[in-house]
């Protein structure tokens, strides 16, 4: 029997979908790619340079989040979020890992939606869409 310590309290959507950041929201805006999300919290990549965050600063992030619907459809609400940068991994030489929480959380927590709303290939072929 394997025992892990699970330490999230909550369950995460993985999911690939444009995010944008900055130190401050009236300068220049990075783009990175959404990795996982919970309504306190969020992993992202972005590029290994000058605009990629570093560790304990405070970042606001604009991102889209897929809220699904009790009639097998799901529409994606924006949201704009500030927080503090909690990890800063390094992915490859042209990418890093970023991870933030929230000051304040998200009204929902999308990874425990009713996924059996609809369907993840449903939701997957939207994203491949749009991306």
């Amino acid at each position: 029997m394997t025992v892990t310590s699970e330490r999230r309290v909550e369950q995460r959507l993985s999911y690939h979908w444009p995010i944008w950041f900055a130190e401050d929201f009236n300068g220049e805006l990075a783009q990175g790619q959404m990795v996982d999300l919970s309504s306190r919290g969020a992993a992202f990549t972005c590029y290994a340079d000058r605009q990629c965050p570093w560790p304990g600063q405070y970042v606001t992030a604009r991102f889209s989040v897929p809220q699904y619907g009790p009639d097998e459809s799901f529409d994606m609400v924006e949201f704009v979020r500030g927080g503090h940068v909690c990890r800063v991994e390094g992915v490859n030489n042209a990418l890093r890992r970023v991870a933030m929480q929230f000051t304040e959380p998200l009204p929902f927590r999308p990874g425990e939606q009713n996924v059996n709303s609809a369907s993840s290939d449903e939701a997957d072929e939207f994203v491949r869409t749009f991306v």
